[in-house]
């Protein structure tokens, strides 16, 4: 039996990898959900069965039951937009949300200067957008890159004066470079990450967590990975099961089961190619808490894309298992799957950080034209046995088909 098990979307993100999560913390015990990408970008949708509703960014997506959250080195945690989410969740009958959080002290912190340059970038790129969410997180590790010795990360807290000499020199580095940005005073963020230090437990492993079986809540999807997307509409992180196989190995924590998330159709949000987009499916198939975005852009929708899939499993080393959500849109509509490209039916990986290579792919992706079968079994065209199926939001709407307990 295994321990963990490590929840990565294998498409453009949005295939509902909350959902899952709340599934897998709803019927079996979990010690922690460990969050391991990405930032407050997150937008993971969970209901319950009595039809309460949150949008989880960098709580993890267990917190309804209980389940206490760790957000690792390896997030970039914007303090404020945490402080937000909190006060949703109790409104909602959590009790005390920030004594379920634990946060890794290496953990980069987004501030107001990070999102506004953030924003500011993009809409300078004009019709050339890249699709970012806007909330700062390709910023923050863009300038932590540049910029080590000013990086504030989560143990800054702790002492006022490196925070507010980090602060200090985000602001001044980053308005040098782009002029006046829309955030507050120096002071005001200084006294609200200060707040943030004393409302939350800041540790420096999470090996006591790993101890007991923990969910590993991934963001964003394989396809919009840093080095394995579709290079430039990607995000600065790293998407695949990479992060948190890392943090299993440091910790001594053990195996875990790979489970790889689809929707029965493929959609992307924003810039970029969808080669199985069609308007037709987009329009019928709408969602409340996916429409368009000021900064990501169009929410778009397509038939399943089993090219582009064994493309995220294979870059992602396999995975154990599949969940596969939106069963219902299935039955209700004339879904169809692309087993090929007319100008290709395998998308060739290339060498780990070759960018150049990465831009080739968007290119020759833009271009391509899909051919299409009936909708069929996604395991048998993925190569993996589908192991939870949904058919709508709550976890009382899942279906465990197979698995290891």
């Amino acid at each position: 039996m295994l321990r963990h098990v490590i929840v990565v979307d294998l498409g453009y993100g949005d295939a509902g990898k909350g959902t899952i999560v709340d599934w897998l913390c709803a019927t079996r015990p979990v010690t922690a959900v460990i969050r391991f990408n990405g930032g407050a970008q997150a937008a993971h949708n969970v209901v319950t069965p009595d039809g309460r509703h949150h949008t989880f960014a960098q709580f993890g997506s267990g917190t309804l039951h209980g389940v206490p959250t760790h957000l690792s080195r390896f997030m970039m945690v914007d303090p404020l937009a945490l402080a937000a989410e909190a006060e949703h969740l109790a409104a909602l009958g959590v009790a005390a949300p920030f004594e379920l959080l634990t946060v890794d002290r290496q953990a980069l912190l987004t501030t107001p200067w990070h999102r506004a340059a953030n924003r500011r970038r993009e809409a300078a790129r004009g019709d050339d957008r890249h699709g970012s969410c806007g909330m700062g997180v390709g910023e923050t590790a863009a300038f932590a890159l540049a910029h080590p010795d000013l990086a504030v990360r989560a143990g800054d807290t702790e002492s006022r004066a490196t925070l507010a000499r980090k602060l200090h020199g985000i602001r001044d580095a980053l308005t040098a470079e782009l002029g006046p940005l829309d955030a507050p005073p120096v002071a005001d963020v200084a006294d609200a990450f200060r707040w943030f230090g004393t409302a939350v437990r800041f540790v420096s492993s999470s090996r006591h967590l790993l101890e007991g079986s923990c969910v590993f809540e991934g963001a964003q999807g394989v396809l919009l990975d840093e080095w394995r997307g579709w290079h430039p509409y990607t995000t600065w992180s790293t998407t695949t099961f990479d992060n948190a196989e890392t943090l299993l190995a440091e910790n001594g924590g053990g195996d875990a089961l790979r489970l790889g998330v689809v929707r029965t159709y493929t959609t992307r949000h924003g810039a970029g190619p969808l080669v199985t987009e069609d308007p037709q499916l987009t329009a019928a198939l709408p969602e409340r808490h996916n429409s368009h975005g000021p900064w990501q852009g169009a929410w778009r929708a397509g038939h399943f894309d089993a090219v582009a899939h064994r493309y995220a499993v294979e870059v992602c080393g396999g995975v154990d298992a599949l969940a596969v959500t939106h069963m219902d849109a299935a039955d209700r509509h004339d879904l169809k799957m692309c087993l090929a490209y007319e100008q290709l039916d395998r998308i060739v990986p290339g060498e780990l950080g070759d960018l150049a290579y990465q831009e080739k792919l968007t290119q020759t992706l833009a271009a391509a034209t899909p051919v299409y079968t009936g909708f069929g079994d996604v395991g048998e065209v993925l190569g993996a046995p589908v192991m939870v199926t949904s058919h709508g939001p709550a976890y009382s709407d899942k279906t465990l088909l197979s698995g290891p307990w």
